[in-house]
């Protein structure tokens, strides 16, 4: 993996993340398997199975999660054009056939979440609008034709 840009707040969820999963989680199934041993033969208890499922779950995330945080660095609005669109920028959209406006910030693969209004600098729009400006158009292939947006602000 090579190394990734996370924003600070996204490194922080991060970490919250996994400290939850190492600190809470871990508890609970060994809790749970405890219970489900006790409850006699581990051949044939389901519990046990689910309950072991869900540990082994639980501990790749935990190493997934270690990994991916040792390849980050932490993304400093300083070293960035604040003028051009960037990962971390919040980017003010018009869509030029619609006249919708959509706001999204641009973040790294690990911290994507559409629902939040946050793409992933590899999503075609972002790609598409990364280093333009202010009232600068941009237009986008898509597979149903050509979105064409302006954007409007730029803010961090």
């Amino acid at each position: 993996m090579a190394e990734e840009y996370l924003t600070r707040e996204g490194h922080i969820k991060l970490l919250e993340e996994l400290t939850y999963l190492k600190q809470v989680k871990r508890r609970e199934f060994s809790q749970a398997i405890g219970e489900a041993r006790a409850h006699g033969d581990i051949g044939e208890n389901a519990e046990y199975d689910a309950a072991k499922d869900a540990q082994a779950f639980n501990e790749k995330r935990i190493v997934e999660l270690e990994y991916k945080l040792s390849n980050v660095r932490i993304l400093e609005d300083e070293a960035i054009d604040k003028d051009k669109v960037f990962i971390g920028a919040k980017v003010k959209l018009k869509d030029l056939d619609t006249d919708e406006e959509l706001e999204y910030t641009l973040v790294s693969e690990l911290e994507a979440d559409y629902a939040q209004g946050k793409i992933s600098v590899n999503a075609p729009i972002a790609k598409s609008l990364l280093g333009h400006r202010v009232e600068d158009v941009v237009k986008i292939a898509i597979p149903a034709g050509i979105l064409r947006y302006k954007i409007l602000k730029i803010s961090r």
